[in-house]
């Protein structure tokens, strides 16, 4: 049977959970009912006459259009028998729920859709909050119950070879969008199933759309692009949800053609417009606990495949050791993120995290390989107004002592809360001119020097 075959014969014994709505007023729950028994009549019809054989061999677009109208006609004559009369609204959104529940993700397909929605979390059948402007809202959107829930996680992660039961109850995918999903399941929530959906945009963002939201100011993405250029080291830090794969994204863009790029994620999040781009994924293990393959690993086979650039979606743990090494034999110009609360907190985690590989080494000779490896730090910061910041740029200068001495050359500067809880603040370069300048002259490039006024 295939995967459309189950999903329509689930509709043979279950009811349709979405609820179809008229946007423009609250529904009656006499007519709510109404609408509830069209739509579950609607997929009782659709197991019986659509075509599945013809549908497997359609494309995309094609496959799109005979569903819609195979739809439509089974709503047009399904509304005609009860003896309904729909308003155009309600007769649109009836149709598409009844697609999006067939060929979509039932009733969060439509905030899949909407471009204004950053994350989806869903928390349970009746809790569903997006993030829009790095706030969150809860939604009317509703599942009918856990089991409807499981029904649309298990058409999420069944395409990709995955499952998720009790005895595996957390799982990442990866929608065809490239949107991150993670899911986890009882025994291990007690929420019952809870999804969180990371959207990512269809065009990726320049420098320019980060300047127009007001994550930096236009000097220091001139410094970021002549640094990212002039091949120096450079870690994005920050929190959960601060933006830092963004930011890793729109930096890597600066990266010229004729580079070898490999790309190194848990998830994959990174999409480099480059030509030569190579993406390499780590794989967690199967539901015997085989197959497991660390993100060091492919953090030390890159090594062997000649890059000119490695970029590394996040280091947690061990890989951080590795991709230090990286830095300080020769391959200049590696990007990754790494969470941080602050530039000196990453410092701290980094050293965590290279103890973490198993290799008892002396701090000392961490941190030289620290200072040794890593540039620059652009710190991000996702502000109480859901605002997402850079907060530091700051430049790694070397060793006192023991320590590790850093020097701030751009820096936001809260100044209140304005109107509507609108964080007010600025950017200014410290006057502090970076150590690395005459290392880009060198590679040809040149800073304008006014830019650290």
């Amino acid at each position: 049977m295939s995967l459309l075959q189950q999903r329509l014969q689930q509709f043979r014994t279950q009811n349709n959970p979405t609820t179809v709505q008229d946007e423009t007023k609250p529904v009656p729950p006499s007519r709510l009912t109404q609408l509830r028994q069209a739509k579950e009549a609607i997929m009782r019809e659709a197991v019986d006459t659509i075509d599945v054989d013809a549908m497997s061999r359609m494309s995309g677009s094609d496959w799109n259009k005979y569903l819609s109208e195979a739809v439509t006609a089974l709503a047009e004559r399904v509304v005609r028998e009860m003896d309904l009369t729909l308003t155009r609204a309600e007769t649109h959104r009836l149709i598409a729920e009844v697609v999006s529940e067939i060929d979509g993700y039932g009733p969060i397909t439509g905030l899949l859709a909407d471009r204004t929605v950053n994350e989806i979390m869903v928390n349970g059948p009746n809790r569903v909050y997006v993030e829009r402007g790095g706030k969150l809202e809860l939604t009317d959107v509703t599942f009918k119950d856990e089991d409807h829930v499981m029904r649309i996680l298990e058409r999420i992660v069944a395409p990709l070879g995955k499952r998720i039961d009790e005895s595996s109850p957390m799982v990442d995918a990866r929608l065809p969008d490239g949107s991150r999903v993670n899911a986890t399941i009882p025994p291990v929530s007690l929420n019952g199933p809870v999804i969180t959906i990371r959207k990512f945009s269809a065009t990726p963002y320049q420098m320019s759309d980060l300047i127009k939201f007001g994550t930096l100011n236009t000097s220091m993405a001139l410094f970021l692009k002549a640094c990212v250029e002039g091949r120096t080291n450079i870690i994005v830090s920050g929190g959960t949800g601060s933006g830092k794969t963004t930011t890793l994204n729109v930096l890597s863009s600066f990266i010229p053609e004729t580079e070898r790029i490999i790309t190194i994620e848990d998830a994959a999040e990174l999409h480099l417009q480059q030509e030569h781009v190579v993406r390499l994924e780590c794989r967690p293990a199967n539901i015997e606990g085989k197959g497991r393959i660390p993100i060091r690993d492919v953090v030390i086979n890159s090594l062997r495949m000649r890059p000119d650039r490695i970029v590394v979606g996040e280091v947690r743990g061990g890989e951080a050791l590795d991709m230090l090494q990286a830095m300080n034999t020769g391959h200049d110009g590696s990007l990754t993120t790494g969470h941080a609360n602050s530039p000196r907190d990453l410092l701290s985690r980094l050293e965590t995290m290279v103890l973490m590989a198993g290799v008892e080494l002396p701090v000392r000779a961490i941190r030289e390989q620290i200072v040794g490896g890593i540039d620059l730090i652009v710190h991000q910061s996702r502000l109480k107004d859901g605002s997402r910041k850079i907060t530091k740029i700051t430049e790694v200068v070397g060793m006192e002592g023991d320590v590790i001495t850093l020097q701030d050359i751009f820096v936001f500067e809260e100044q209140g809360v304005g109107e509507g809880g609108k964080v007010m603040g600025s950017f200014k370069a410290t006057g502090v001119i970076p150590k690395l300048l005459p290392a880009l002259e060198a590679r040809g490039i040149v800073v304008p020097m006014s830019i650290f006024q």
